[in-house]
This record gives C-alpha cells, sequence and structure tokens, in this order.
C-alpha cells in the first residue's frame, strides 16, 4: 500500500505495469522495493537452522528428480504413474483443474513441479524459528510470492491460455489486451460486468429520500412498508471505506429494506467520497460532523427519546467511539447498539496487519501532515491481496490472458465501487487502533474533546462476528464483549466478512452459533454455543424487537418540516466513483 502525490491526490503505483502478471503482482500486494527486505529475513532464518534446511533441501531435490524422470518416461511412451502429489494442494486446485494440464507431459511436470517447489517454500518457512511478527510478515509475503508464480499466471505455461489462442485465431489475446489496458485506466482489475449494474436501477433501490446532508455524509430515510413501525428508529452507520450499500445491494439481500419490511423506520449514513476540498478530514470530524450528527437528525426528525444504532466494520468502530466519547458528558440518544463485523480490540487485527507497523504508520503520518486522500483504490487492493488467489489471480488469468467477461456479481460490483478517505483522519485511525489498540483502554484516547471509555457503553449490545472473517478475526471481535458494561448478544456466523454479514432470511443459508456463555474464552464459548441453520439476520431482528421500544404508526412523509427531503435515494454522494 504505497502513494504518491498527484495534484493533492495520493495515487497508488499498482497499476504501473507493463504485463498482466506484473499488475497482478502488485495488485496482490507484493512490491519489487518488499523484495530484498523479504530475502534478507528468509536467510537470516536459514543461516539459524542450517541442517534442518540442508535436508529440506535433499528431500526436495529427489522429489524434483522424481519428478523430471516421470515426465521423460511419459514423454518416450512409458507408462508411469509419477511420483506423489506433494504440493500445496492436490490437482484438484481449481487453478490446475482443466484436462489439460494432465494430458500433456510437460504441463504436467510444470504443474507438479511449481507445487512441489511451493509446499517446500512454506515448510520450509514455517519451521524456521523467528519473533512472531516476523514469522507472520514473512509467511504472509511467501504465500503472496508462491501465488504470484503459479505457471496458470502466465500465457506461455497455461495450456489453457494457448488452447484457446489458437482456437480464437489470437482473438482472445487480443481481448485480454484490451481488458488490460481499461483496468489500467481504472486503476482496479475489473471483478464483475459492471455494465450489468447500476445505483440507484438495480442496486440501492429500496424507497427513500435523503433528508439531511453535510459536507462529509448524506442522511437517507427510507419509507415505510409496514402502517406500524417500533417507536424507536434505526440508524445504520456503513464503513466509510465503502459505498453504503452494501445494506441495500438487490431487493433480495438488502439489510435495509429486511429492517424495513420488519417495522423500522430506518435512516442510513451515504458517507461522502472524499475529494481534495476535504483532504484535512479528521476521525474528530468524523465522530462530530458525521455519526453523532446523524444519531441526533435522526432523533430529531422522528422526536423519539432514544434510536435503535448499528454499526458495520469500521462503521461500527466511529459508532462505539462517539457513544463512549459523549458518555463521559451528554449521551448520545441511543438505546441499543448493534456492531457487525467489527473490531473494538485491535490486539488480533488479522492478516491485514502485515501492512501496519510503527514504521508504515510513520510514514503516512508524514506524508498526510498537510492533508492528503488515501485512495478507494489503494483500499480495495490492500484488501484484496489478503486473498490473492481469489480476488487477484483468476482475474487476471481469465479477464487478460484468456479474454474473458467476468460474470455479473453485485457484491464483486461493490466491492470495485471504493471511496476516498482523508489521509489525516485515516493516519490517527492507523496509529491509535490498529497500531496503539488505545480504543480499548479506558481514557487512552481523547476524541472531540472528550475521554473514550468503552465501559460506559451500558445499552443492550448485538455483536455479530463472521467465523472465516480475515478483515475482523471472530476472536477478535469476540473481546467487545468485555469491554462494554451492557447486556451482550454475541453471534457467530458462518463464512467471511461480507458473506457472513449479507446472509439473507429469504435464502436460508449458512447457518449461525448463538447462546455461548460469555467468558473471556471465545473457543469456550463457541464449544457452549448451538448451532441454528440460516440466517443470523432473523435472530438480530427478534432481539431487536425485544428490546421493548413499543409501536407507532408509521411516517407519512420522509423528514420534517426542519429537514425536508432533498432528493430520493440514494442521493448524490454514492454516485461519486474514484
Amino acid at each position: 500500500m504505497q502513494t504518491g502525490d498527484n495534484g493533492g491526490n495520493a495515487v497508488p503505483p499498482s497499476m504501473n505495469a507493463s504485463t498482466p502478471e506484473e499488475m497482478g503482482l502488485h495488485l496482490a500486494g507484493l512490491h519489487p522495493e518488499d523484495y530484498p527486505h523479504f530475502l534478507r529475513e528468509l536467510a537470516q532464518a536459514i543461516a539459524k537452522d542450517a541442517p534442518h534446511w540442508q535436508e529440506l533441501q535433499a528431500r526436495y531435490y529427489e522429489n524434483q528428480v522424481a519428478l523430471w524422470m516421470n515426465m521423460l518416461s511419459r514423454a518416450t511412451g512409458q507408462d508411469s504413474a509419477g511420483p506423489a502429489k506433494n504440493g500445496i494442494q492436490d490437482v484438484s486446485d481449481p487453478r490446475f483443474s482443466a484436462p489439460e494440464w494432465g494430458e500433456n507431459p510437460l504441463f504436467d511436470y510444470l504443474r507438479q513441479s511449481y507445487l512441489l517447489t511451493a509446499n517446500w517454500l512454506t515448510e520450509a518457512v514455517s519451521s524456521l524459528h523467528m519473533e512472531p511478527p516476523t514469522q507472520k510478515r514473512l509467511d504472509f509475503f511467501l504465500r503472496q510470492y508462491v501465488d504470484a508464480m503459479a505457471p496458470s499466471n502466465f500465457p506461455a505455461t497455461n495450456p489453457e491460455v494457448i488452447k484457446k489462442a489458437f482456437e480464437s485465431g489470437g482473438e482472445s489475446l487480443r481481448t485480454g489486451l484490451k481488458n488490460l489496458l481499461a483496468d489500467m485506466e481504472k486503476g482496479r482489475i475489473s471483478m464483475t460486468d459492471e455494465s450489468a449494474f447500476e445505483v440507484g436501477r438495480n442496486i440501492a433501490v429500496t424507497p427513500g429520500a435523503v433528508v439531511f446532508e453535510n459536507s462529509l455524509f448524506q442522511l437517507l430515510q427510507y419509507a415505510p412498508a409496514t402502517a406500524e413501525v417500533s417507536a424507536r428508529p434505526l440508524l445504520m452507520v456503513p464503513p466509510c471505506i465503502n459505498k453504503y450499500y452494501i445494506m441495500d445491494l438487490g431487493p433480495a439481500n438488502s439489510l435495509v429494506k429486511y429492517a424495513v419490511d420488519r417495522g423500522h423506520t430506518v435512516f442510513l449514513m451515504s458517507w461522502r467520497n472524499i475529494d481534495a476540498s476535504l483532504q484535512m478530514t479528521t476521525w474528530d470530524d468524523y465522530i462530530e460532523e458525521g455519526v453523532s450528527k446523524a444519531i441526533k437528525t435522526a432523533q430529531e426528525i422522528t422526536g423519539a427519546e432514544r434510536i435503535d444504532a448499528l454499526g458495520f466494520c469500521v462503521g461500527g468502530a466511529l459508532l462505539s467511539c462517539a457513544l463512549a466519547a459523549h458518555a463521559s458528558d451528554v449521551p448520545l440518544p441511543v438505546a441499543t447498539l448493534t456492531l457487525m463485523a467489527t473490531l473494538l480490540d485491535y490486539s488480533d487485527v488479522g492478516e491485514i496487519g502485515v501492512y501496519i507497523d510503527k514504521s508504515f504508520v510513520e510514514q503516512r503520518e508524514q506524508l498526510f501532515s498537510e492533508g492528503g486522500l488515501v485512495p478507494g483504490k489503494e483500499l480495495a487492493m490492500a484488501f484484496s491481496s489478503l486473498r490473492a488467489n481469489d480476488l487477484v489471480w483468476p482475474y487476471v488469468v481469465n479477464n487478460y490472458l484468456k479474454g474473458e467477461t467476468p460474470p455479473a456479481f453485485d457484491l464483486l460490483f461493490w466491492n470495485g465501487d471504493g471511496t476516498n478517505l482523508p489521509g489525516p483522519m485515516f493516519s490517527w485511525y492507523l496509529r491509535h487502533l490498529y497500531l496503539q489498540n488505545e480504543l480499548r483502554q479506558p481514557n487512552a484516547l481523547t476524541v472531540a474533546g472528550r475521554p473514550v471509555d468503552l465501559s460506559r457503553l451500558d445499552m443492550p449490545v448485538y455483536v455479530f462476528a463472521a467465523r472465516e472473517d480475515h478483515i475482523v478475526p471472530w476472536k477478535s471481535a469476540y473481546q467487545t464483549t468485555r469491554l462494554v458494561s451492557g447486556q451482550v448478544q454475541f453471534v457467530l456466523g458462518a463464512s467471511g466478512h461480507i458473506a457472513g454479514s449479507i446472509n439473507p432470511v429469504s435464502r436460508n443459508k449458512r447457518n449461525y452459533w448463538v447462546e455461548g456463555a460469555l467468558s473471556e474464552d471465545a473457543e469456550g464459548w463457541l464449544a457452549s454455543a448451538h448451532l441454528v441453520p440460516g440466517s443470523w439476520w432473523q435472530h438480530w431482528a427478534d432481539w431487536l424487537e425485544g428490546q421493548d421500544a413499543g409501536r407507532i404508526a408509521a411516517p407519512a412523509h420522509p423528514g420534517s418540516a426542519q429537514y425536508p427531503p432533498i432528493e430520493p435515494a440514494p442521493g448524490r454522494y454514492v454516485l461519486a466513483r474514484c
């Protein structure tokens, strides 16, 4: 994750690549400047355990010779079963699932040799004795390197690419080059057919209106779907790193629509895609002019004594920070708090932590000392690199080497529609939450002139985490149960950060765990919890409705005399692209 100056905008160099492979390598998070450090750390660790390294080398050479002899036997027509498949994955690996990889002895050798080498490197690095942070970084960059060097990623060593080029008379390569140039222009890899979606047409279509706006966000109020609604409105605070409509995709998988249909007056923040005019915006601004303002406005529009609030990912961190800060003097009027895939304790931040160390944060603070922007494309690239074999290399191969158009998928359309962040806000977030983990420490932070203490959050709290989340590890999200003082309901869903969170009831997919015994031990909670099939949304809605808010007549119109509607949902802010 690196930036340069371009008229006040920080631009990632990741698209400064001349080949599909080089472009993919950059997007996977492995940059040329990382190589010397990576190799130096590896060499130093190897020198400490030379006998073990020599034993691994001997076994590797033996297997490579056997593999080579097997290829020669096949090439000369002799029948040979070949050596065992010793790779990091077996030959059912989707990268090598096409029959062409096994039919030709040369490509079969390339596949097996790669898997054998990858397994050897992985075993060697995992057996080294290093400090845990160094080991974690080395493991990560090794995986990036191993994934990048797969023969499937190069046209000359991928039989599927060669076959398609011959069958199409070279048209697949021409189309692939066209796709590459288009993506270089966009600054990111296309993961879906973007022509299939349009915000406001088939994405973010729940009826509503913008009832308030300032320079930082628009506040949407959605039209009721029931004659009566909960007496407390529900405010949703999405992450500011992405567009809000992850909460309102199509009608079939919209959490907004689900909440509206369950009888809630839903408000939602649509964060501004930051431009140069807002490059000095701070974390305090996001708290005071963002979350706090949205809470008070939703309350004023409805006349409710208090509201319900939900935060997703960094939106949950902003929401919790705002509530904990204001609780030191005049509490914000929030009756219940829902946190979806949110970190409040940053002791273990998962794999994204390989990017964030003292040196990185200091560089960012220096870069943004007088303002600047963090491009949404850079943030998207960083997160994609954590799962390069799912979110980078398949698209490099299919889009550029095979000349294919990716299928339409609403989640991936949203994933490619990022937002810029102000540099000062981002630097503060990295230092005080990720690097120094001060949000969990009572009164370690001062936000908007107020000390922050999460233990002041004494309202009922619903905490959702996803078991396979690589951005917000579920055991880290579980620590929220130890930080707040209100009654906590912890729920663990299946799948990852997005698929686990956006799991509509109508599709009845996956499962979730509930009713474990809350203690300091997350694994202990899971061992005592019981499994429920389907979506956690229904459990959450039942919990929220069980907080005794009462019912009132649904509002006849959005907004109020003080806050008249400005424009229909989804509003202007969400349409601005990076």
